[in-house]
């Protein structure tokens, strides 16, 4: 999870943007907030969907290959 006062600096360059615009130096330093604050939430969800198990009715394990993969990966690292 990103930090509180990153995310508070994010929406800060945002009001500001719409309101008055950026320096580029503040562009740049929102582009950076931003793929960061990208860069964790896909961390995130990737490991949501690694700990996800899709049981069919039969109770069999229907898990697609590519999350089984993404767990053995895990494990290797």
């Amino acid at each position: 999870m990103l930090a509180k006062d990153k995310l508070d600096r994010i929406n800060s360059l945002a009001k500001k943007s719409k309101h008055e615009g950026l320096t580029e130096q503040e562009k740049r330093e929102q582009q950076k907030l931003r793929e960061e604050y990208l860069s964790n939430v896909r961390k995130s969800f990737t490991n949501q969907f690694k700990s996800m198990k899709i049981v069919d009715p039969n109770g069999d394990d229907v898990t697609p290959e590519k999350i089984k993969n993404l767990r053995r990966e895990n494990k290797d690292n």
